[in-house]
């Protein structure tokens, strides 16, 4: 006879108490701890259990006695997802996707479903049949291989994916599933740590790829204990203004690929297209010639990127000047306008400082701060910068200007996209080609304002 037991668990980071208290050992909030009913099974039954499993169990090998079995991925046709999973979706694998409220998790993987080549098998706790099918007509109105299944009990779900025999499943979303082992209710804790349990083991034993929505809470973290991140292969977030029209997919954990990679997509009535060329979208085209503004070759993993830089510096109005940053980190920016007044002689300290990378996108490559330099330079001394020219370089404490990795790409992406100069360090070994865009080597601050405004 199965035991009903009361525990305590961390609504944050998931930790076990016996009993109730104010503070959560693990990860120091308070008030985090709340109490859930969950269903233990009978001693017995664990001992029959173990030893079944201890005939099952596997055994150690050397290294050298492991076979190096090839990884086959599966291709999802959108070339973003790909890129940003490493290459496709590993056979197994467990994917869990994170995103605020209508930024277009679903509409995303249910594209994605709908256009898959292998059979599919598309789980929503949260929508009918009716309301997914009147989103997949206007998506994709000839779907092949995609099956609709509305149900939140995950024994049922494992009881239909016998009978479909699906090659990938995707769950809509991980919150409002619920499994028997378990007495609380469909979001708590132990439901949530139960579900994706049961689903891993399901993926790692039927080499069934499974893909997981998550939902997010106001402070932006995935909903439910964080041991969820880890128990899964890949997490990936889906980022944007649902008051805009792009959106971004990052990947934050992934034991298959890298984690630098970026998706960017553009969200239509039929759905999400892929941009294929984000550097068109992340630079205005704007005619006039406009100070504070600064165009930087950057890297998001394997692809380079031209990003607009736009700086303001104006006189501060209260005692305490202003450091304001959209998508660049503050301390950098403290940091580099201390180098510009130490080395440069530039008095910016009773000035209001604004930056912004414009696209909605935050970028952390150090090879940006020439063109931030740059920017706020041309936003002080109100002098426009050369419409096709750029930058790709970092700046040291010393006012040096050191040299950035892959400089090659970033020279080729500016190149193709049109640009005439491009500003990078002296100490940048740029390999021999046949380049038509002009290259500048500079190796200090004072080398940038001398070219920049004679």
């Amino acid at each position: 006879m199965a035991k009903v037991k009361t525990t305590y668990f961390c609504q944050k980071c998931g930790a076990q108490y016996a009993k109730w208290q104010g503070k959560c050992n693990s990860c120091g909030d308070w008030n985090t701890i709340v109490e859930e009913l969950v269903q233990k099974a009978d001693p017995k039954d664990w001992k029959t259990s173990a030893k079944k499993e201890a005939k099952k169990a596997a055994k150690p090998l050397l290294i050298a006695e492991i076979e190096n079995t090839p990884q086959n991925r599966m291709n999802t046709g959108n070339n973003e997802l790909d890129r940003v999973l490493g290459g496709g979706i590993v056979p197994g694998s467990l994917t869990l996707l994170g995103g605020e409220p209508g930024i277009g998790k679903s509409t995303l993987l249910l594209q994605i479903s709908l256009g898959l080549k292998y059979r599919t098998l598309y789980v929503s706790g949260e929508e009918s049949q009716q309301q997914i099918k009147m989103r997949a007509e206007r998506i994709n109105p000839n779907p092949a291989n995609c099956f609709i299944l509305t149900e939140t009990k995950t024994q049922n779900i494992f009881r239909q994916v016998e009978e479909v025999e699906p090659e990938v499943v995707i769950i809509d979303s991980i919150q409002t599933l619920h499994s028997d082992y378990i007495e609380s209710s469909p979001g708590s804790i132990s439901q949530i740590r139960e579900c994706t349990a049961e689903l891993i083991k399901f993926a790692k034993e039927s080499n069934t790829p499974v893909i997981l929505i998550g939902h997010i809470t106001k402070e932006g973290s995935i909903a439910g204990p964080k041991v969820l991140e880890h128990m899964v292969d890949t997490v990936l977030q889906f980022e944007g203004d649902r008051n805009h029209v792009y959106r971004i997919l990052r990947a934050h954990k992934n034991r298959f690929g890298s984690t630098h990679e970026l998706g960017i997509y553009e969200m239509q009535g039929s759905g999400l297209r892929e941009v294929t060329n984000p550097s068109e979208i992340l630079i205005s085209k704007n005619g006039e010639d406009l100070s504070g503004t600064a165009i930087a070759s950057t890297l998001e993993g394997m692809r380079p990127l031209m990003i607009e830089i736009q700086a303001l510096v104006s006189t501060a109005v209260y005692g305490t000047p202003q450091r304001s940053t959209t998508g660049y980190n503050a301390k950098r920016l403290n940091m580099l306008l201390a180098v510009l007044e130490k080395r440069a002689g530039f008095r910016l300290g009773a000035k209001d400082v604004f930056l912004n990378v414009t696209g909605g996108i935050s970028v952390d490559d150090p090879a940006i701060d020439l063109a931030v330099i740059a920017a706020i330079l041309s936003s002080n001394e109100d002098i426009a910068l050369e419409k096709d020219s750029c930058f790709a370089a970092e700046v040291g404490l010393a006012g040096e200007i050191r040299p950035v990795t892959r400089i090659e790409q970033r020279i080729l992406e500016a190149e193709k996209l049109g640009f005439a100069t491009i500003m990078v360090s002296k100490q940048s070994k740029i390999p021999k080609g046949d380049f038509q865009i002009r290259i500048i080597k500079v190796a200090k601050i004072e080398d940038v304002v001398s070219h920049l405004f004679g």
